[in-house]
């Protein structure tokens, strides 16, 4: 049987623990602009909404793993976009590897059913 209660407080856990990753990574390929990180992280169910996302942006600015610009837009006043530092990417590089790691070891123990 599926407690959902149980299982949502293991998922909010886990999102939280590599929303801030997933980040870094979508930034690897492009700068990204706030709402459009928020729309993709959302719908890839890693965060909850868009009031998520800035102070994860901020916390990632104040490490010093992403930067902004800011852009003129056409649809109405400039825009901040996020880019990835050379920091940033070096922090992908390493977590790719810990990730790698750990879900490797996670599926070796709870094994196939």
């Amino acid at each position: 049987m599926v407690d959902e209660k149980h299982d949502g407080l293991w998922l909010g856990q886990l999102r939280r623990g590599v929303a801030d990753r997933c980040v870094l990574a979508l930034l690897a390929h492009r700068e990204w602009y706030g709402y459009d990180l928020a729309k993709a992280l959302a719908q890839a169910r890693l965060i909850a909404g868009e009031g998520t996302i800035y102070p994860l942006l901020a916390r990632l600015r104040r490490e010093q793993l992403v930067t902004t610009v800011w852009r003129e837009s056409s649809e109405g006043p400039p825009r901040r976009y996020y880019a990835l530092t050379p920091e940033g990417r070096a922090e992908l590089v390493q977590f790719r590897e810990l990730w790698r790691q750990f879900t490797s070891s996670v599926e070796t123990l709870l094994g196939g059913e």
